[in-house]
């Protein structure tokens, strides 16, 4: 199965900024594929160092892992990051630059099941 997750909490809400990776976790574990776009303030964990530095309450941080995952696509929302006046150089080098056709694509895949937070 694949899954196509959307996060928009950022670094002002480590925890819910972290609940995508450990869903994301979750579906690798278990053999499925995910793509997860960050949107909104969520592009702000893709700075580079931003993501592996967040200390969610409760839960591990997953950035990592998850960044790192061959069966993981990573996309920050394009317009979203220069909204935010960051530059593409500042992100993570593993994050592609991506906006919502790409989402749309991931989201229409035959068995890809949406899932947002």
């Amino acid at each position: 199965m694949h899954f196509a997750i959307s996060a928009t909490y950022g670094p002002t809400d480590p925890t819910r900024a972290m609940l995508p990776f450990l869903f994301a976790a979750s579906a690798v574990q278990n053999g499925d594929s995910v793509t997860l776009m960050l949107f909104a303030d969520a592009v702000f964990v893709a700075v580079e160092g931003a993501g592996a530095k967040l200390v969610p309450v409760g839960p591990p941080n997953r950035y990592e892992e998850i960044t790192a995952h061959p069966n993981v696509m990573l996309m920050a929302c394009k317009p979203c990051v220069e909204a935010r006046g960051l530059a593409a150089s500042a992100l993570d080098k593993r994050v592609k630059l991506a906006g919502m056709n790409e989402f749309h694509a991931a989201a229409k895949q035959p068995d890809a099941r949406v899932v947002n937070f």
